[in-house]
């Protein structure tokens, strides 16, 4: 099972990013654990200035602006 977090304040973007990750992995057929988050010191604890942030099973995959839906279909089936 892949884990996702979602990095932001709340925004719509960070809920637009957390909604494509979600509808990818349905559409995948592939199980996801998906947090988000928002306190500022745990984001920048992972460097992302810009958000929405993504992180993939511990590793940030995205920062700043809303991930395309191909590059979170790859991130669902990698």
């Amino acid at each position: 099972m892949k884990t996702f977090k979602v990095l932001g304040g709340g925004c719509r973007n960070c809920e637009v990013t957390a909604n494509v990750i979600t509808q990818a992995a349905r559409e995948a057929g592939v199980d996801i654990t998906l947090e988000k988050v928002t306190d500022m010191a745990e984001i920048l604890g992972y460097g992302v200035m810009s958000t929405p942030g993504v992180v993939l099973d511990g590793k940030v995959v995205h920062a700043g602006g809303i991930p395309a839906p191909d590059q979170v279909r790859a991130w669902v089936r990698d």
